[in-house]
């Protein structure tokens, strides 16, 4: 029998059959998910990576100087320096969290993978030289629009800048630094799987690279919110002021910090088995709570110094919300619950009621223009002077709705409730009524997914309608609740094409919605780099009130 060589049987047990096909099932996999990945890549992350690298400069219409968080402190005042300081700090407890999943996992499964650190290491150190490649290569790109001025522009010539682009000192040695640290994390990875087969020896692997991507971010955030404070600490110090940014991080972080230990406290008091602890708790919780209320209170002073017409889109966008969503979502259960019930008629109104939803927003706005003119003839306004009152201006009134009311009912109310104002109270109604039919339809698929028998049981047992609809039925439409008021949160605070179309110059801004600022900023004033740092501003924002939602709406949400 012939013999085999100890490096081929090192071989035929490192590959086997088995591990082969499997190999081969994983690059087909990922070769179908390729196109897919590119397509995200270049139209989800690209574009939103680069608004971040244009919120960073001072860019009107070209790009000029690096100007860092200057666009965000304009925007939200010394806030942006909290902001991105507990960004990096969230960064860091990110990491912590990671390596205590890791750790609880690798024990359960009794598994040893910490040789996986090493690959993690160098994929998260190929990852930030990709990035180290962009930031040099994308300079060059837009400054071939530069270079193009006040020259006959030809194919060849744009050729020729794009390949100096491609081939400039520093894009060009970027790229290759790259191309290295890539070749040598695929080689290490290749190494250490190999030499450390253990189960899941990737998924480990891709968990210790998040921890080091984390890493590095948290500790980038930090060092650049500090390079950022010690210019405008040296600036002021030659101009003889003191902004005063150091105490207001440590005070707004000492309020941050004991909200959240009020909060653990507030949480654990039911889990106390004895009264003394019970009570001390809640106590200690109200001590927490209302001491990190009051060191949080320097917020508003760092809110007073961002600008104006932001907070005043981010005010115009709350009451947008607020007027919107509990009625939008109230009167669709109400319609479903009613279409629900099989009378007579009800496909037709099925139908009628999700047309406004369907209809061109256009054509339906210019409808509710009409309604809601600023004329004696407008329909609104006559059936207004039929019931004995007056006609109003309507999307030409900047005035509080409070206000119009407390008026005619002979009340002087104060400046703060003023409220909406009455140009955007028409937007809520045209808002309301475009959407409500969506939400019907929504409500009747989550009603359809009730099982009867829980009703015919209740209502056996001597329930009356409104006892199943407290008891059954709306805690079972919990799940739709829950996704049609996310959605329409998320879609007010973004929306934009409907308010612009009602705008009107005598409304005196009071229908400018964040969005509507954004593009104020864009596309009249050219402040690109502004207009950028306010959209993340936005998405903060957005992003702040999903996890809101989902922390607490989510965990009162029913399933079947």
């Amino acid at each position: 029998m012939a013999s085999t060589s100890p490096l081929k049987e090192k071989y035929n047990q490192i590959f086997t059959p088995r591990k082969i096909r499997t190999l081969r099932e994983s690059l087909i996999g990922y070769l179908f998910v390729t196109p897919a990945m590119v397509l995200i890549f270049v139209f989800g992350i690209f574009p939103v990576a680069f608004a971040l690298y244009v919120s960073l400069h001072k860019w009107r219409i070209v790009r000029t100087d690096f100007i860092g968080m200057d666009n965000y402190v304009r925007a939200i005042g010394n806030l942006a320096y909290v902001v991105i300081f507990f960004m990096g700090a969230g960064a860091l407890l990110a990491v912590y969290l990671l390596i205590r999943r890791i750790l609880t996992e690798a024990e359960e499964s009794g598994v040893k993978p910490w040789l996986q650190i090493i690959p993690g290491a160098i994929n998260t150190w190929a990852v930030y030289a990709f990035l180290r490649y962009l930031w040099f290569q994308l300079p060059e790109f837009l400054d071939i629009a530069n270079k193009l001025r006040g020259v006959e522009k030809t194919q060849e010539l744009f050729r020729r800048l794009l390949r100096e682009a491609f081939h400039a000192i520093n894009v060009y040695n970027s790229w290759r630094y790259f191309l290295m640290v890539l070749g040598i994390a695929v080689l290490t990875t290749i190494v250490v799987q190999l030499l450390n087969r253990v189960p899941r020896g990737g998924y480990f692997q891709s968990q210790f690279s998040l921890a080091w991507l984390a890493l590095g971010a948290g500790l980038g955030l930090l060092n650049f919110t500090y390079q950022q404070i010690s210019q405008v600490y040296l600036a002021s110090l030659e101009a003889g002021t003191d902004p005063g940014i150091w105490p207001q991080v440590v005070t707004i972080s000492a309020g941050i910090i004991l909200l959240i230990l009020g909060w653990f406290s507030w949480s654990s008091a039911p889990k106390s088995r004895e009264s003394w602890k019970f009570w001390l708790r809640i106590l200690g919780a109200f001590v927490f709570l209302a001491g990190g209320w009051l060191l949080i209170g320097e917020i508003p002073v760092l809110l007073a110094s961002g600008d104006k017409d932001l907070w005043n889109g981010l005010k115009v966008t709350i009451f947008f919300s607020a007027g919107t969503v509990p009625f939008q979502l109230t009167i669709s259960m109400f319609l479903a619950i009613l279409l629900f019930q099989k009378l007579w008629g009800s496909e037709f109104f099925r139908m009628v009621f999700f047309l406004p939803y369907v209809t061109p927003f256009i054509a339906s706005a210019a409808i509710f223009r009409q309604l809601f003119a600023n004329r004696d003839t407008a329909i609104i306004n006559l059936i207004l002077r039929a019931l004995g009152g007056e006609g109003l201006a309507w999307l030409q009134e900047s005035k509080g709705v409070n206000l119009i009311i407390g008026e005619a009912l002979g009340l002087n109310l104060p400046a703060w409730a003023a409220g909406p104002s009455l140009a955007l109270v028409v937007v809520i109604l045209h808002s309301i009524w475009t959407y409500v039919g969506y939400d019907t339809v929504i409500y009747l698929a989550g009603l359809g997914n009730i099982p009867t028998e829980l009703n015919d049981a209740a209502e056996i047992d001597g329930a009356s309608k409104w006892e199943v609809f407290r008891y059954i039925t709306f805690p079972l439409l919990s799940p739709t609740t829950y996704f049609l008021s996310l959605i329409a949160v998320i879609g007010t605070f973004k929306a934009f094409a409907t308010l612009w179309v009602f705008r009107e110059s005598l409304a005196l801004g009071t229908t400018n919605t964040f969005s509507v600022a954004i593009f104020l900023e864009f596309f009249e004033k050219l402040r690109y780099g502004y207009a950028s740092a306010m959209a993340f501003v936005l998405f903060a924002i957005i992003l702040g009130l999903t996890v809101i939602n989902n922390r607490f709406q989510g965990s009162k949400v029913f399933y079947l």
